[in-house]
């Protein structure tokens, strides 16, 4: 079952709620083969989507999340949030935030919290995962290192969704459509339907060709 739209509502995040019922149904085709993995995992909005299609699925949802913000969300910064500043560490902790969203929708046996950067919690990776949703830093150093470190994870035939893909560079940053071409032009993804900024590709099965029409 989705999660409840006003539960949704009071949750902090920049997830269009078209995006997050796309990522909804991916993750529920997806996760009846095997785990999903969510890079940013922030106050829990896109946790709640993709963790309640894993609930049905009985499948787990690993987060990974440092907690202490991307560079945008720093003092000083456009989307710097006073509500999430932890003066006790000096910080952004959006942690206590993100366990309290998974607790009021009953996601703890369902999500797994991974406090870590991307690239560390990569390193001893060995799982194959159905699907990645990348959602994390939006530099260009943040955006890499979560494609390179993970993309390779993915399961043929699994997917890898990209949040915050501007094709006009006017209308946002550049990195994650840096990384959505990376994946397509390097011929082991394929393109599914985008919805809003959210870009969705395949892993090729094996054996699959790129169309290179």
């Amino acid at each position: 079952m989705k999660p409840d739209a006003r539960l949704l509502a009071t949750v902090k995040g920049f997830l269009a709620p078209e995006e997050g019922e796309r990522l909804y149904d991916l993750a529920l085709e997806a996760s009846r083969r095997g785990p999903c993995l969510e890079i940013g995992g922030f106050c829990g909005k896109s946790a709640l989507y993709l963790g309640g299609a894993c609930r049905e699925t009985g499948a787990t949802l690993f987060s990974i999340d440092h907690h202490r913000g991307s560079e945008e969300h720093q003092p000083g910064e456009e989307y710097f949030d006073p509500a999430l500043y932890d003066p006790r560490l000096g910080r952004v902790n959006s942690f206590s935030t993100f366990i309290t969203t998974l607790e009021k929708n009953g996601l703890t046996d369902t999500v797994v919290p991974i406090v870590a950067t991307s690239a560390a919690a990569a390193r001893s990776w060995a799982t194959p995962l159905s699907l990645i949703f990348i959602d994390g830093g939006h530099s260009y150093a943040s955006a890499f290192t979560d494609y390179n470190s993970w993309a390779g994870h993915i399961m043929p035939g699994g997917c890898l969704a990209i949040h915050d893909i501007f094709m006009d560079p006017a209308a946002g940053g550049q990195a994650p459509h840096q990384i959505y071409k990376m994946a397509v032009e390097g011929g082991l993804f394929k393109r599914l339907a985008m919805t809003q900024t959210l870009g969705v590709l395949q892993r090729r099965a094996v054996g699959e060709t790129p169309d290179h029409r």
